[in-house]
């Protein structure tokens, strides 16, 4: 592989990564406006913590793009166009619902983004390590 097709290949990587965590970080703060049930506090709170971590974390995805002089593409079309992502449900949902849909979601982003830091290798450490610090940091947040 040239240089030239491992950086499009890991701009790829970091870009639907961008686009999955842009949309996991509007789910989040979907959920957390929306979030009703006995729960809710907590709830409500551990979704905010969500939406400011992942949002922290795709700021460093883009910012990886960049330094591959990649320009980063986190408008909304393009989010909406991308995401493998299931729409939130509308309306108002359960506490027990909304952290099953977050859990579901923070799973699958986690997968990915271990796949393709993988995919990444160590053909460039500092895109995997990225999508590798993320992925576990979802995982953290998976209830």
């Amino acid at each position: 592989m040239t240089l030239a097709t491992s950086t499009t290949s890991h701009a790829a990587a970091l870009q639907e990564s961008l686009v999955e965590l842009i949309d996991l970080s509007l789910q989040a703060k979907h959920y957390h406006w929306n979030v009703t049930g006995q729960d809710f506090r907590g709830v409500h709170l551990q979704l905010d913590e969500i939406t400011d971590q992942v949002r922290l974390w795709y700021d460093d995805v883009a910012e990886r793009l960049s330094t591959l002089d990649v320009p980063p593409d986190g408008r909304l079309a393009t989010v909406a166009a991308g995401t493998p992502l299931p729409a939130a449900g509308k309306g108002w949902q359960k506490d027990v619902d909304a952290v099953t849909a977050m859990r579901d979601r923070l799973g699958e982003v986690a997968t990915r983004l271990e796949r393709r830091a993988g995919e990444v290798g160590d053909s460039d450490l500092v895109t995997q390590g990225i999508l590798l610090e993320v992925a576990g940091g979802l995982q953290k947040h998976v209830w």
